[in-house]
């Protein structure tokens, strides 16, 4: 099923991401996570494309086809271009369609720092219009409630997010935010320049104190004062710091929801622990939302 058809379906979306296991790891522990959150049937689980713009691309078909096939849930690969060509694009797409995959996370991907880039695609939008050319696929895209890091402002970032949706991306997951201010201002600012997909909200709860610098440094996003005084007074006892976290995210979520937003997209760290308690602290208003 084309996740599209999901947002159709459903007043309220909800889905995980997880992410390959780095070079060092087992696949394995990847395995283990599926199997800790395949019953409690998100609408579908995204699986990212390497770390740092690193490619990734086996472990993401493989790990997005045991999602579908043997999961039966909808899975969305992550596809990052930067630094590709078109041969090479293609290459994936037909790994995806040999697993019946149908959903496609457009994205750009990081520059490399230090480096020439070299390949056949500037921007996400350059890849989202490759892939409608050549494939059928639905394609989802990013966006950033508080501002692309290379954009000069917020207003410009959302002018040039047009460019995705106008190639072809039918629905939009959010960076991740922890004060949903700014997600309502996007959302104004999306309804501006005529973007009428579905977008969804990205949420990570936040469980120990390194998150909250790594978070800070990679994505830019703001971390409320709350935040960062719990994650100290709690720093000494990881299950209190944990429930803190989960705590502030079921809040945020029960806002968004109680606001109709389209979706949440759990960003889950590969933690079914987490993953699950904050499913659990919303399942019935996740119920609630699609009855009405």
């Amino acid at each position: 099923m084309f996740i599209k058809d999901i947002f159709e379906k459903k007043k309220f979306v909800f889905s995980f991401e997880i992410f390959p296991p780095k070079a060092t790891s087992s696949i394995d522990t990847v395995y283990k996570t599926l199997e800790a959150l395949s019953d409690l049937r998100p609408d579908y689980i995204s699986v990212t494309y390497g770390a740092g713009g690193g490619s990734n691309s086996n472990k993401t078909v493989e790990i997005s086809s045991i999602i579908k096939n043997r999961y039966d849930i909808e899975s969305l690969a992550h596809l990052t271009c930067i630094g590709s060509t078109k041969e090479e694009i293609k290459v994936v797409l037909q790994e995806l369609k040999e697993e019946g995959i149908k959903n496609i996370l457009a994205l750009r991907g990081d520059i490399p720092l230090d480096q020439e880039v070299c390949g056949e695609f500037q921007y996400a939008s350059d890849l989202a219009e490759f892939i409608m050319e050549n494939d059928k696929f639905d394609l989802g895209g990013t966006c950033y409630p508080e501002g692309h890091y290379s954009s000069k402002n917020i207003e410009e970032d959302v002018k040039n997010l047009k460019y995705k949706i106008d190639a072809g991306v039918t629905h939009l997951t959010s960076q991740l935010f922890f004060n949903n201010d700014y997600f309502y201002n996007f959302l104004d600012l999306a309804a501006k320049y005529n973007i009428n997909v579905p977008i969804q909200a990205g949420i990570m709860p936040l469980t120990n104190i390194k998150q909250i610098e790594k978070i800070s440094a990679l994505s830019g996003s703001k971390v409320p004062e709350k935040y960062v005084r719990a994650m100290e007074k709690f720093a000494h006892d990881k299950d209190a710091m944990a429930d803190a976290g989960m705590a502030f995210a079921t809040e945020q979520i029960v806002e968004l929801m109680t606001m109709g937003v389209d979706g949440v997209h759990l960003y889950t760290m590969n933690n079914p622990y987490v993953a699950r308690k904050t499913h659990d602290n919303i399942i019935s208003i996740i119920h609630a939302m699609n009855r009405l």
